[in-house]
């Protein structure tokens, strides 16, 4: 990831924990003039940093914005690849648009687009997302696993498990539960949608675009009359503000975890955990296809990740795509 001249600003400046950071030694430093750093610092100030500028010693860091910005998110990152090309936006119709076309230029495993607001966010079947300026994480990373299409088929119920841990990991008290195939529950309502898209040739897949939504620090005002008493944010349910960045980089560190074991051992190394972290997994479902409505309980996932229901009469029937809801 290139860091821009005022991001290796800021980076030395977070790495300062309160203490004074020169101007002057930081202009000497990058081979820059203290007009040059006295801009970015005004710069930084519009995005929310705030300091204190001391007489002879320069400039103490007094706030932070809770930012989704590459910088905020290096802070916390332990990953190899993942999240170490960053693309950030404050405003952009759609994570998932940009990351088809920087997919196609060759953008490298691991490549994150994310912004602070979709205009035009959106789930499964086109539905739309709505993406509040500076309260979710929207983002898509693009994925290059070596594996066929068929195999991909169930990437998306391992980034569910990524971002599960992630949340748990991070707020213990929260209890996040997947709901096949692609959404994340607390207490029954929505906080989490997952869409995964591929580009691919007939036996090879080029890329996988994982858009993730987590809706973050929204409070119950933010939510339209739509989905207010079916959405919730991780805020809400843990009672106090989420640190965004941090989140990012603990996802894209579990995520690049699980997409190894993925690759190498395929999805049935990670089914039992998946079925662990389900909240659809021996309820009463009713499935919604194009063709046909029915229900019965949510008996299994296959080694694929198709999920298998058994009807009131026996029969057991595999579903690959449709709408379910939890009676």
């Amino acid at each position: 990831m290139t860091k821009s001249m005022k991001d290796e600003i800021l980076k030395r400046i977070l790495a300062s924990n309160g203490e004074a950071v020169s101007g002057q030694e930081l202009a000497d430093s990058l081979g820059v003039s203290r007009t040059a750093v006295w801009k970015h610092m005004q710069t930084l100030q519009e995005e929310g940093y705030t300091f204190e500028t001391i007489k002879k010693k320069g400039y103490v860091l007094t706030g932070v914005p809770n930012s989704l910005s590459p910088t905020q998110i290096d802070l916390f990152l332990k990953t190899e690849h993942f999240g170490r090309e960053i693309h950030y936006f404050d405003v952009v119709d759609s994570t998932q648009t940009i990351a088809h076309k920087l997919a196609q230029e060759g953008a490298p495993h691991g490549t994150v687009i994310i912004g602070e607001e979709q205009t035009a966010g959106r789930g499964r079947m086109a539905r739309a997302w709505e993406s509040v300026h500076g309260s979710g994480i929207w983002m898509t990373v693009i994925v290059r696993p070596d594996v066929t299409p068929q195999q991909a088929s169930s990437f998306t119920l391992v980034v569910a498990v990524a971002v599960t841990m992630a949340i748990k990991t991070l707020y213990q008290d929260i209890e996040p539960a997947i709901k096949w195939p692609n959404d994340l529950l607390i207490n029954g309502k929505k906080c989490t949608g997952i869409l995964t898209e591929m580009q691919a040739e007939a036996d090879l897949v080029q890329a996988l675009l994982v858009g993730i939504g987590i809706n973050a620090n929204q409070e119950t005002a933010d939510f339209s009359p739509d989905i207010a008493d079916i959405a919730t944010s991780l805020r809400l349910e843990a009672g106090e503000e989420i640190n965004r960045a941090a989140l990012v980089a603990l996802i894209l560190q579990y995520l690049e975890q699980f997409t190894e074991l993925y690759i190498e051992e395929g999805f049935a190394s990670i089914k039992t955990l998946w079925e662990q972290l389900s909240c659809t997994i021996g309820q009463r479902i009713e499935v919604t296809t194009i063709r046909e409505r029915f229900e019965g309980i949510a008996s299994g996932i296959t080694d694929d990740g198709v999920l298998q229901l058994t009807q009131d009469d026996g029969l057991v029937r595999t579903i690959y795509a449709g709408d379910i809801k939890i009676l």
